[in-house]
């Protein structure tokens, strides 16, 4: 049986510990403080972030691995014995990314590798990168796999609420003045993904109704499909995602499992601490 690699950015936000658990091999998205770099999750992840990012009053900015990260990553899973490679990135509308590990196919001609634009982000290419494993492990072929994963594509749904415009604020998204307004009126955007952006969709006040449309939200996107994976997604929140966990439960019939994923330092240095929301992948 012919061995085919996984391999994804870190923008799906799976763990060290998922990535190993599921023999994924992870591609870093770059932060960069200055002259200070850090590779996305594996060397970094949110508490150090955000600690650097009040100590110094300003954001990092956040670079999509180059082509010769992707080339490295491919040269490595076919010296380990692959026979062919799927790499999911990143939607190629948010990030570059994509665009990176197309340039890195040259470097292989003759070689069998697809490179799948998720046209997502966070746990919706975390789950098309464990779909395509579980697929591979039941003997699926390589065509097999990379069919399943695009199907996902259009079952994947993400929600989020900010409780703070402060990192929009700092990032130049939005002025110091309509954020420092926004806090004082407990503004909280909604965010969501639609037609591979993350966007903002709405403006709501309170963390209560905050959170009540956000349960809203998830629930019509669900609407008669099944939720096969759900994960509830924060940045330094957990106590919201509890909350959300359990508002969730009480509308929808949900898996066994439902995962808490940290929003990884490559995206959460846009969103700020106090971002919490759900990611679904829905039945057919």
């Amino acid at each position: 049986m012919s061995k085919i690699q996984v391999i994804t950015d870190t923008d799906s936000n799976l763990s060290i510990e998922l990535a190993k658990k599921y023999g994924i091999l992870l591609v870093p998205i770059t932060i960069q403080f200055g002259e200070e770099s850090f590779a996305d999750t594996i060397e970094i992840q949110n508490p150090a972030l955000f600690e650097k990012i009040d100590k110094l009053g300003k954001l990092p900015t956040t670079a999509a691995p180059s082509p010769a990260s992707f080339s490295k990553a491919f040269h490595e899973a076919f010296d380990n014995g692959s026979d062919s490679i799927i790499c999911i990135t990143v939607g190629s509308k948010i990030s570059r990314t994509y665009e990176s590990a197309v340039i890195a196919l040259e470097e292989f001609p003759g070689k069998n590798i697809t490179v799948i634009d998720s046209e997502f982000l966070s746990m919706g290419q975390g789950y098309m990168a464990i779909t395509a494993v579980e697929m591979i492990k039941a003997g699926a072929s390589h065509d097999e796999a990379v069919a399943q994963v695009r199907s996902l594509i259009p079952r994947c749904v993400l929600y989020g609420s900010l409780s703070t415009l402060k990192y929009l604020a700092l990032g130049g998204r939005v002025s110091n003045l309509a954020a420092s307004m926004a806090n004082m009126l407990n503004i909280r955007p909604i965010l969501c993904m639609r037609e591979g952006k993350l966007d903002l969709l709405e403006k709501v006040r309170t963390r209560k109704v905050a959170m009540d449309r956000l349960v809203e939200l998830l629930v019509d996107a669900v609407g008669s499909k099944s939720v096969e994976r759900i994960c509830i997604i924060h940045v330094l929140n957990k106590e919201d995602g509890e909350f959300l966990k359990v508002k969730l439960a009480e509308k929808l019939k949900l898996p066994a499992e439902v995962e808490f994923i940290d929003f990884g330092p490559g995206l959460s240095v846009h969103a700020g601490v106090g971002l919490v929301g759900a990611v679904i992948l829905t039945g057919e």
